[in-house]
């Protein structure tokens, strides 16, 4: 699923909501597992941000060691640090330096790799290939396309060409409100056009 949204529409507010970092006002968020429902719980949601936050005094490697170490119970089929490394496909010259010397798009990388490692049963991400090259943007779409049936994923992005290559529903979040997209006529071109009009509205709210 893709969340495709202008300027203060409501998107953050959304996933920090389903984030536990802010707390709602009514409804609820559940999971429907074989036609029973439960509540969303706290782990079982990773997030992805579009600006990376890590502990730059940290080394890759001893990030990921410290969180393995931590969560080793809970990791489904567990690999070798370097094992992830190659997953995500971060250079050997790379793993042992300190986290503040990453580049923004490597941090983001280590970012979605402790996500993945974790495997929430729900996945956010948040305008997650904005900070990539072009090569490693198309690398981290197919890693996403290779994950995406293990996950509940929630995309958020506003290039539309990127939600209709990666996600199998698209919904627009306009005025606080939730759009959904018939995939059936995506490629038509009045789709694309209401789409793009309702994201222009809301910019200019």
């Amino acid at each position: 699923m893709v969340y495709l949204e202008g300027i203060g529409a409501g998107k953050t507010t959304f996933f920090n909501c389903l984030n536990e970092d802010l707390e709602i006002d009514s409804g609820e968020f559940y999971i429907e597992e074989n036609e029973d429902k439960r509540k969303i719980e706290a782990e079982d949601v990773g997030y992805v941000l579009s600006t990376p936050t890590v502990p730059e005094f940290l080394t890759g490697r001893e990030l990921l060691k410290f969180f393995i170490d931590i969560n080793k119970d809970k990791i489904k089929d567990l690999k070798t640090i370097d094992e992830y490394f190659d997953f995500m496909k971060i250079e050997k010259e790379d793993r042992d330096k300190l986290l503040k010397d990453y580049s923004h798009g490597m941090k983001n990388k280590m970012q979605m790799l402790v996500n993945i490692i974790a495997n929430p049963n729900v996945l956010l991400l948040d305008e997650p290939l904005t900070s990539f090259d072009v090569v490693v943007a198309e690398e981290m779409k197919q890693m996403l396309k290779d994950i995406k049936r293990e996950h509940i994923t929630i995309f958020s992005t506003h290039i539309m060409e990127l939600a209709l290559d990666l996600c199998d529903e698209i919904v627009i979040l306009n005025k606080g409100l939730l759009e959904k997209v018939d995939m059936n006529s995506i490629d038509k071109e009045d789709t694309k056009e209401r789409i793009i009009l309702a994201l222009k509205e809301e910019e200019n709210v």
